[in-house]
């Protein structure tokens, strides 16, 4: 890991990410409670975190271009778009002209534009980093993506109440700019030339062997534990992203913007505390850790819903997502403990891309039934799902015993099978 500090790109590819996703993580909050002010619809919201979330189940599309492309160009046009397009909504705002529909169109395409900045790092890092750096490089990238992320998504929510979700946008900008900057000077080798007809047949060959690729994953895991366990992780994206869109009418009946910044570093250091504390449980039956922990967590929920006294609702919050941080470290661990090396990157990839495709679909689908039935009923039935995970690992045959982590049988749950 020293070397790679010492590595003047990879320091800078790093900083960039770490400041690109601060910025993505800044905008999707902000947008959520905009659309909300702005609307004064659950819809919107759901829609909102819909339309955010979805260009993700493209990225895979991105892929062929990077690959022809010219990788600092790319990074450095994604991050200067990105600033471009933020910053339509505080001049539209200042003009007077800005409205639900504004943002709603400027989200998506912003998102998009994203969609091409991480497998184009991914993909400079085999050029600037020795072999065996690889992994160390990809851990960190990882650590970048996933902590950032959850820090700021809870500095978002406390932003917009200090200062507006409009202003946030101007912050928005402002680091899309500075991880242009940074791009702008990396230095990215190029890759070994080829002539136009080779540039044809490569990206071709990459696509046929990316679908070929993609279906022995797939036929992995449906051989395993794991197509119950991505079921499980589905169920909790869906509820991720029905909550991120009723959450905003949750929080105006419980005080306004403040309790939305505050409900969400609730929810974030829950997921956290999780994630830290899961290693002492390694040793504890995954089946136990699931229904115990998920019964605690909906019961965590429903209480939280229930009582009226903020700083009770936020501990509550804080602590119904533990076993979500948890889980999202068990679960991983399972696969790079036991899928062979030859296919973890791929299984790695199928299980969170089906995963991750679930969030939209919640956030589109809680923030419609919000509008029918009501944001707190919404958020109450959340806390159900909590339970149902806790019924799915009670009630199959396969889950309902499963051992610790280092004590499963690779044999018993079709794991190390090539």
């Amino acid at each position: 890991m020293r070397a790679l500090i010492r590595n003047k790109t990879f320091r800078r590819l790093f900083v960039g990410r770490l400041v690109t996703n601060a910025g993505d993580s800044l905008y999707y909050v902000a947008a959520m409670w905009l659309v909300y002010n702005l609307g004064g619809s659950a819809f919107y919201t759901g829609l909102a975190g819909f339309l955010t979330l979805a260009p993700q189940a493209l990225q895979f599309l991105t892929g062929p271009f990077v690959d022809r492309w010219d990788i600092r160009r790319l990074l450095v046009g994604t991050q200067v778009l990105q600033g471009v397009l933020v910053l339509i909504i505080p001049v539209a705002a200042m003009s007077g002209w800005l409205s639900v529909t504004v943002v709603l169109v400027v989200m998506p395409v912003a998102a998009m534009m994203n969609q091409f900045v991480y497998p184009a790092q991914n993909a400079a890092l085999p050029r600037i980093v020795h072999e065996e750096e690889i992994v160390d490089a990809n851990s960190a990238f990882s650590f970048a993506y996933q902590g950032v992320d959850a820090a700021f998504s809870s500095l978002g929510g406390v932003l917009v109440a200090l200062l507006g979700a409009v202003s946030l946008y101007l912050i928005d900008s402002v680091t899309f700019a500075l991880t242009a900057l940074i791009f702008a000077m990396t230095r990215i080798p190029d890759a070994e030339s080829t002539t136009e007809q080779g540039d044809t047949d490569r990206v071709t060959s990459a696509f046929s062997d990316y679908v070929r690729k993609l279906r022995e994953g797939i036929e992995y895991i449906r051989g395993t534990i794991l197509v119950l366990t991505l079921g499980a992780s589905m169920v909790v994206n869906f509820i991720i992203g029905a909550m991120m869109a009723v959450l905003p009418v949750f929080a105006t009946l419980r005080g306004g913007s403040e309790t939305y910044g505050i409900l969400l570093a609730a929810i974030t250091a829950g997921l956290l505390i999780g994630a830290l504390g899961a290693s002492p449980l390694k040793r504890v039956s995954l089946s136990r850790l699931m229904i115990i922990g998920f019964s605690l967590g909906g019961f965590a929920w429903l209480a939280a819903v229930y009582v009226q006294w903020l700083p009770a609702t936020v501990a509550l919050f804080c602590l119904a997502w533990i076993p979500v941080g948890v889980t999202n470290v068990v679960f991983m661990a399972m696969i790079q403990t036991y899928v062979p090396e030859e296919l973890l990157g791929r299984v790695t990839s199928v299980s969170t891309s089906a995963s991750a495709a679930a969030m939209p679909v919640g956030s589109l689908l809680g923030g419609i039934t919000g509008d029918v039935v009501g944001g707190s009923v919404v958020v109450a039935v959340i806390g159900v799902g909590f339970l149902f995970m806790t019924l799915y690992w009670l009630t199959h045959p396969l889950l309902r015993y499963v051992p610790p982590v280092e004590e499963i049988d690779p044999a018993e749950y079709g794991l190390g099978q090539v």
